[in-house]
C-alpha cells in the first residue's frame, strides 16, 4: 500500500470487497465488452454481415482484457472507449472491424452505468434482507419487555422494547419497497445514438425502422433487461441516478434514525452496541464504552444523504440532448453513495446480531416514572373502594407535584406510591396500590402488536429470500 497517496477511506475502511468490486474498473470494462458482444450478436441476427467466427473471437477475449495496450491507446487518442475499441481489436483481429459498429460511447458507458447501479441495487437489497430479519428476531424476542416510551425525550407512555425495535423495521420496509420498484424498473440506455435518433443504426439497416427497433430489445435481453427507455438524448435520463441515490437516501435516514435511538439508550445504559474484549472506547477514559459503530452510521447516513443531491442538481441542469458537466460529479457521487450505503447496512447488522440488553437498567426507569403513570389506575380503584374521584385527583395531583419536586430538587427516590398509601383518603395499603403497579399493565398492545407486525408485514417480504451467502465484515 502507497502511503503517501490519498487513499479512498470507502475502500480502506468501510465497503466490502463485493460493492467495491461492482464498481471497479474491471467490472466496467468488461461489462463493456459484453455489451459489444451483444451489439455484434443482435447485428448479426438481423442481417448484418457478421460472421460466427468473429463473434466467438470476441468471446473468448471478453474476460482478458489487455489493460496495458488500452493504457497506451488512451494516451494517443485521448478517449476512453476507443482506446478498449482498439485493445480488444489487437486481441481479436478478425472482429476488429465490427466492434462497436454503429455505436456511440455512450452505448457502452451508460448502458454499463445502468448496469453496475442495478447490481449494486441487488447487493444492497440482500444485506436489507439480512437487517430485517435479524431486527425481526430481536422485536420477538424483546416483545414483552416493557421499557419507557419517549415523548419530545419526556418520559410516556410504556412501550416495549421489541415494539421500539418494529418501529426501525418498519421504516425499513418503506426503503424496501423503493428499493424494490427501483430494481425493477431498470431499463437500459439501448442503442439510440449520438442524439438518440438512432440514425447510425438505421443507415446500417437500409432505413428498416423495425429492424432498429428489434436491436435495441436483442441487446435488452442478451444482458438480462426486460427493456430500454424508450426515448432519450445521447445518455440515459440523469433522473434515473437521482431516482437511485433518493433509495440510498432513504436507507440512510432510517439507519440515521436507528442509530440516534442507540446512542441515546447507551447513554441511558439500557442497550449497547457490540463491544468487544479488547475494545478501547477512549484514549484517555479508560472506563468509557462509546457507541462508536452507531456514530459512524450516523457519520455516512450524513454523507449519503447530502450526496443525494448531486444527481439531483445533475438531472436538473442538462442541456438538451447532452452536456459532459454531469460525466466528472457521477462517476464519484454514485459510486460513493453505495460505497456508504453499504458500510452502513455492514455496521447496522453488526451491531443488531449483538445487541446487549440491560432490563434489570430497564426496569428501575419504569418504576422511577411509573408511579406517575399508574395515577388513574390507583384513582379508579380508590373510587370503587367509595372515594370521592374529584376530591382524588385533587389529592394526586398535590402528592405528585410532592413527589416530583423530590426528585428533581432533592435527587431523592420517587415516593408517591408510599405517600398515597400513607394518605386515608385513598383507603388503600401500600401493597394494594403495588399490585397496580406490574408494568405489563401499561404496555398496551405492544406484544399483540410485534407479533402482528412480524407476521403480516415482515414474513412476507422475507418469503423465500435466500441471503445464507451474504457476508458482513467490519474492517475497523
Amino acid at each position: 500500500m502507497m502511503k503517501n497517496v490519498y487513499e479512498s477511506p470507502f475502500n480502506a475502511r468501510y465497503a466490502s470487497s463485493e460493492m467495491q468490486q461492482i464498481f471497479s474498473p474491471d467490472m466496467k470494462f468488461r461489462t463493456w465488452r459484453k455489451l459489444w458482444i451483444a451489439l455484434a450478436e443482435a447485428e448479426k441476427e438481423l442481417g448484418l454481415n457478421i460472421t460466427d467466427a468473429q463473434i466467438q473471437q470476441l468471446k473468448n477475449m471478453k474476460d482478458d482484457i489487455n489493460y496495458e495496450a488500452a493504457e497506451q491507446y488512451e494516451k494517443q487518442f485521448r478517449h476512453d472507449v476507443m482506446s478498449h475499441v482498439h485493445a480488444y481489436g489487437e486481441q481479436c483481429p478478425d472482429a476488429k472491424a465490427i466492434i462497436h459498429l454503429g455505436a456511440t460511447s455512450c452505448y457502452v458507458g451508460d448502458n454499463t452505468d445502468i448496469i453496475v447501479m442495478t447490481e449494486a441495487l441487488k447487493l444492497v437489497k440482500s444485506k436489507m434482507l439480512v437487517l430485517i430479519k435479524k431486527l425481526s428476531d430481536f422485536a420477538m424476542e424483546y416483545k414483552d419487555m416493557p421499557t419507557l416510551g419517549f415523548t419530545h425525550y419526556q418520559p410516556a407512555q410504556l412501550v416495549t422494547v421489541g415494539k421500539r425495535a418494529t418501529l426501525w423495521i418498519q421504516e425499513l420496509l418503506m426503503d424496501m419497497e423503493d428499493l424494490e420498484h427501483t430494481i425493477n424498473n431498470m431499463k437500459l440506455l439501448g442503442s439510440k445514438g449520438t442524439t438518440g435518433t438512432q440514425a447510425s443504426f438505421l443507415n446500417l439497416f437500409d432505413g428498416d425502422h423495425e429492424k432498429v427497433k428489434k436491436l435495441e430489445q436483442l441487446i435488452a435481453d442478451k444482458m438480462g433487461y426486460r427493456t430500454v427507455f424508450a426515448v432519450s438524448g445521447q445518455t440515459y435520463p440523469r433522473k434515473l441516478d437521482s431516482r437511485v441515490l433518493n433509495v440510498l437516501s432513504g436507507i440512510a435516514q432510517s439507519a440515521y434514525k436507528f442509530s440516534n435511538d442507540m446512542r441515546l439508550l447507551q447513554s441511558m445504559k439500557e442497550m449497547e452496541e457490540p463491544f468487544e474484549e479488547k475494545q478501547i472506547g477512549s484514549s484517555a477514559m479508560a472506563y468509557k464504552r462509546n457507541p462508536m459503530r452507531c456514530e459512524r452510521i450516523s457519520s455516512l447516513a450524513r454523507y449519503v444523504i447530502v450526496d443525494a443531491l448531486n444527481p439531483a442538481i445533475t438531472a436538473s441542469t442538462q442541456w438538451f440532448e447532452r452536456t459532459l458537466d454531469d460525466s466528472a460529479n457521477k462517476r464519484i457521487s454514485v459510486p460513493e453513495a453505495f460505497l456508504a450505503i453499504d458500510a452502513i447496512l455492514n455496521i447496522y447488522i453488526n451491531v443488531s446480531s449483538g445487541f446487549v440488553v440491560y432490563p434489570k437498567v430497564i426496569n428501575k426507569h419504569v418504576m422511577d416514572e411509573l408511579p406517575f403513570m399508574a395515577t388513574e389506575n390507583i384513582m379508579m380503584e380508590a373510587v370503587k373502594h367509595g372515594g370521592d374521584r374529584q376530591e382524588l385527583h385533587e389529592q394526586i395531583r398535590k402528592h405528585s407535584m410532592d413527589a416530583g419536586k423530590r426528585v428533581k430538587v432533592d435527587g431523592e427516590s420517587n415516593d408517591l406510591i408510599e405517600r398515597i398509601a400513607a394518605d386515608p383518603l385513598f383507603g388503600m395499603s401500600l401493597e394494594a396500590i403495588q399490585s397496580v403497579l406490574d408494568p405489563k399493565n401499561y404496555i398496551g398492545r405492544s406484544p399483540e402488536q410485534v407479533v402482528e407486525f412480524v407476521e403480516n408485514e415482515v414474513k412476507p417480504v422475507l418469503a423465500g429470500a435466500d441471503v445464507s451467502d451474504v457476508k458482513v465484515e467490519l474492517k475497523v
